[in-house]
């Protein structure tokens, strides 16, 4: 039985089960079985993001042979971590995990695919081009200049871009793209009342100890100002006009 017979018609939902052996609930098969180009994922604290993120990664480099996927998080920590979850899919398929030879962080599979795993520096992320799928983890936590160096590597190739993080304030593109990127984002948003894996006790203990806004932020999704913020975003964007009138000085002696 060869992997392409295996692979025909097979979405990431069924390769998830069928090959991982992994059950996703009914939001993480949104996400798995998603086939836009551009998706957002808003999600609580502990869903599981990651995993998913790297069980998408996975089938892409499994079932696109030559498929280069990056992963773009914060630090090195993070992305090693990743590319370690997808080390334990990898082993599901009955394939050995090895690198690429070249970047320490990495996956190579026998169809030439690769996972890259990357930390959030523009030195080390610049580089790559023809890139399948772009994930982006803790996006709020990476900086403007870093996501705008990282998009033009999917020019050429067309490829997938997924957005994923807990909200960190009304700030960044994480933010500016899930409020006013238009439709051509699909938005996914997972609250900690929708994860039927976090006991719901433990839920209301944190919305006593952590305080209204870390926890409407970590547990509710919601893009609330930072303590530190003098102002209201809101009020300061709804300030923001272009309609303004240039002054006509003429007059004046």
């Amino acid at each position: 039985m060869t992997r392409d017979w295996m692979m025909a018609g097979m979405d990431g939902v069924e390769f998830a089960r069928r090959r991982l052996g992994f059950e996703p609930d009914a939001k993480q098969c949104v996400m798995l079985s998603s086939r836009v180009r551009r998706g957002l994922l808003n999600c609580t604290r502990q869903w599981g993001k990651s995993t998913v993120a790297a069980i998408k990664a996975v089938f892409q480099a499994e079932t696109t042979p030559e498929s280069l996927v990056l992963v773009l998080s914060p630090t090195d920590k993070q992305s090693r971590e990743f590319v370690r979850k997808a080390s334990e899919y990898v082993r599901r398929l009955g394939i050995q995990p090895r690198g690429d030879g070249d970047n320490d962080c990495s996956l190579r599979f026998p169809n030439g695919s690769r996972i890259v795993g990357l930390p959030g520096q523009q030195a080390t992320a610049r580089g790559f081009s023809a890139v399948s799928l772009l994930l982006i983890d803790e996006a709020s936590r990476v900086s403007d200049d870093l996501y705008k160096a990282v998009r033009p590597m999917l020019a050429v190739s067309g490829g997938d871009l997924w957005l994923m993080s807990t909200p960190a304030g009304k700030r960044g593109f994480f933010y500016e793209e899930w409020e006013y990127g238009g439709d051509q984002w699909e938005r996914v948003s997972v609250t900690g009342a929708e994860c039927s894996r976090i006991d719901p006790s433990f839920v209301a203990e944190e919305r006593v100890k952590q305080g209204d806004r870390w926890f409407r932020q970590e547990y509710c999704c919601e893009f609330v100002d930072t303590e530190e913020s003098m102002f209201d975003s809101d009020v300061i964007r709804a300030a923001i006009t272009d309609d303004v009138k240039p002054l006509d000085l003429r007059g004046e002696k």
